[in-house]
């Protein structure tokens, strides 16, 4: 095998992180502060995928605001599409040096959509009075409410999440009922008789069904 030197291998530049990520948990404003500092004493860029953005402002212990977000990011990204709009997702650069000719650049790799003014009112609307928060709020509070009335059932959680997304652990025969009624995933099999199955609440989710889904679980205990 031949020995490359390091010059000759890739370098790393972009360090990416979600937020929330994929287990609904949060990096709060010290830890991308830090993050951040990290980055610019070597080198690197910073960027945030925020296509669930809005769910990790509305956590309150996480002291996390957009603008916040702006000041100690490269760039990110803001979702609509989670949580609300149609269709859409904003590329906010916060790094001055990418603002450049970057609509040209968006032309050149066939990147410019067309008719994108209609993206655009979906965030005016979103951004005006905080609506993508409130309804980031409604998700979240659904969640963690679920998630106290499984505790209250015994019920045990893979992560300790504080957004939209919760990780209930159930028994496969219990996952095997719901599945008559209800469609969620499957996110990690813990034991032969134990599975983590992953319940996402959006905007649209009504409390009435939330309930009904936790009387299903309650009967099958």
């Amino acid at each position: 095998m031949q020995d490359y030197k390091f010059e000759h291998r890739v370098k790393p530049k972009v360090v990416y992180i979600s937020n929330p990520t994929e287990l609904g948990t949060v990096y709060n404003k010290d830890e991308i502060k830090e993050l951040y500092s990290f980055c610019q004493n070597n080198d690197l860029l910073l960027y945030l995928d925020g296509a669930r953005l809005p769910s990790a402002l509305v956590v309150e212990e996480a002291n996390i605001s957009l603008e916040d977000i702006n000041k100690y990011t490269d760039a990110f990204f803001l979702g609509a599409t989670k949580h609300g709009a149609f269709l859409g997702e904003a590329l906010i650069l916060s790094n001055d040096k990418f603002k450049k000719d970057f609509r040209y650049l968006l032309k050149q790799k066939g990147a410019m959509l067309a008719k994108g003014r209609l993206i655009g009112i979906q965030f005016e609307t979103l951004l005006k009075d905080s609506l993508y928060l409130d309804l980031a709020k409604h998700a979240k509070n659904l969640a963690q409410y679920t998630k106290c009335k499984l505790q209250d059932l015994n019920i045990e959680f893979l992560v300790d999440s504080p957004t939209n997304q919760i990780f209930p652990i159930l028994k496969n025969e219990q996952i095997e009922e719901l599945r008559k009624e209800y469609d969620f995933h499957e996110w990690e099999k813990i034991d032969s008789k134990n599975t983590c199955i992953r319940l996402v609440f959006s905007w649209a989710t009504q409390k009435y069904i939330v309930d009904k889904f936790l009387l299903k679980i309650k009967n099958l205990k």
